[in-house]
């Protein structure tokens, strides 16, 4: 064999492929147009326990709504509900 090319393995290795669904933003979908620095549980979820912004991929929030939920992060540690990063 040629450098670089490795054997295939022989038989069935993969693994089953799960389907990937669509996950749409928890927000839109119980319809909360507005997010609330003062609900400081919801943001609660939206930080790591670093008190670290979580990205919009392991939050599945839209583009709209993680910037609001940026800007009550914020808001919320300006006013001490939330802790600033640890």
């Amino acid at each position: 064999m040629p450098m670089g090319w490795k054997a295939k393995p022989k038989g069935k290795s993969k693994k089953p492929v799960r389907p990937l669904l669509p996950s749409r933003c928890r927000f839109c979908r119980e319809k909360i147009f507005l997010i609330d620095y003062k609900d400081a549980a919801t943001l609660q979820r939206l930080v790591s326990p670093q008190a670290k912004m979580l990205s919009r991929k392991r939050t599945t929030c839209c583009a709209f709504h993680q910037r609001q939920a940026q800007v009550a992060v914020k808001r919320a540690r300006y006013m001490s509900l939330l802790p600033y990063v640890a």
